[in-house]
């Protein structure tokens, strides 16, 4: 259970970003659409829906945010740095 709220609580900019393109979706149908209904996207609310969520949220939001690689690699780092401040303190007391 655990591991289900830290992975939601890791990718909820994605889920948030497919909300909004939902509501984006369904408002294009409903502002914009397809006035003779034989447009295969925009001619149904649910099909516009999906594909706005589908776009805005897993496509467009998934560049955004942090892969799994990229935070082990910034701990590292940052642990890295950690160690040489502590050696270097170390060095300095030393002296």
């Amino acid at each position: 259970m655990n591991t289900i709220i830290s992975w939601l609580k890791r990718n909820w900019f994605i889920f948030a970003g497919m909300l909004g393109g939902g509501i984006g979706g369904f408002l294009y149908w409903r502002f914009v659409g397809c006035a003779s209904g034989t447009c295969a996207i925009t001619g149904s609310p649910v099909l516009s829906t999906i594909w706005g969520a589908l776009i805005i949220g897993l496509l467009l939001f998934a560049f955004f945010s942090k892969s799994r690689r990229q935070e082990k690699g910034a701990r590292k780092n940052e642990k890295q740095k950690v160690k040489t401040e502590v050696a270097e303190e170390e060095e300095e007391e030393d002296y």
